[in-house]
């Protein structure tokens, strides 16, 4: 396994790309609403990540037609944006990349719109929560299942919800998918240790039932096979030369959510 180890200069760059992503995805939460297309929602990012000076690293990646993957309810990731209508209630995830000179930034969030059942925000806040307990696991010196494990503990200490098996987060750099492949579950202590310069992008998956997924006759769109809903929540950060952590796609660079955890952020990128 080769984990590409990035420069500080390098990491200012991917910052770039990573805030870019994460201004876009905040575009995105506060433009969606009942009754809008999921194309317009996917228009919306093209806009803005070419108004920042980037591109799309999902549009034509391995074919993949659109900008964002927006997947709704028991689409729990790489859905397809098009002339589907978001309705009242929907739980709709949101997947944004871009590229800045050649460095990528990789994040997504779920929205509950309208009238929002309470058990579907509540399995929201466990998935969000649980990548940022993982972003906290994960600093200098531990290995890459200390992330994995407490991913899945949080989890599992908040219901009885479903962790996607074949699906996880990434290493991220000059291509959108690197080394290593992050589980989201699994026993702490294994993998490669976790050094300065390694950038990770953490991304819980889970549902309110089974585990167990399809892929839909689109070839991208991935559901729960119960018809479950899931959330699917996504940061990049990466480890830096004073020990400490910054999260590239976070506004606030994960200070606000890693102080709850008590843990501080880098000064290096702020």
């Amino acid at each position: 396994m080769t984990i590409q180890i990035k420069s500080l200069d390098q990491l200012k760059v991917m910052r770039r790309a990573g805030l870019l992503v994460g201004e876009t995805l905040e575009l995105l939460r506060n433009s969606i609403k009942v009754g809008m297309r999921t194309d317009a929602l996917d228009a919306i990012a093209a806009a803005n990540i070419k108004r920042g000076g980037g591109t799309s690293n999902f549009k034509g990646y391995r074919g993949f037609p659109a900008t964002i993957c927006i997947s709704i309810n028991d689409e729990i990731v790489h859905g397809i944006p098009g002339d589907r209508t978001i309705e009242d209630g929907d739980v709709v995830s949101i997947d944004c990349g871009a590229i800045i000179d050649g460095w990528h930034g990789d994040a997504a969030i779920s929205i509950g719109v309208g009238s929002v059942d309470p058990a579907d925000q509540k399995m929201m806040d466990v998935c969000d929560e649980s990548m940022w307990r993982g972003i906290a696991a994960g600093f200098t010196g531990a290995k890459l299942t200390d992330i994995s494990h407490a991913i899945e503990d949080y989890i599992k200490s908040q219901g009885k919800y479903g962790i996607l098996q074949e699906y996880g987060g990434h290493g991220i750099g000059t291509e959108m998918h690197q080394e290593p492949h992050v589980l989201n579950f699994g026993k702490r202590g294994y993998g490669p240790e976790l050094i300065a310069g390694m950038a990770l992008a953490i991304e819980p998956m889970i549902t309110r039932g089974t585990h167990k997924t399809k892929v839909l006759g689109d070839d991208w769109t991935v559901v729960s096979t119960d018809a479950s809903r899931g959330a699917h929540f996504e940061n990049s950060y990466c480890l830096l030369p004073d020990g400490k952590a910054f999260v590239l796609t976070a506004i606030d660079g994960g200070k606000a959510r890693l102080a709850a955890l008590g843990v501080g952020i880098s000064p290096l990128l702020a």
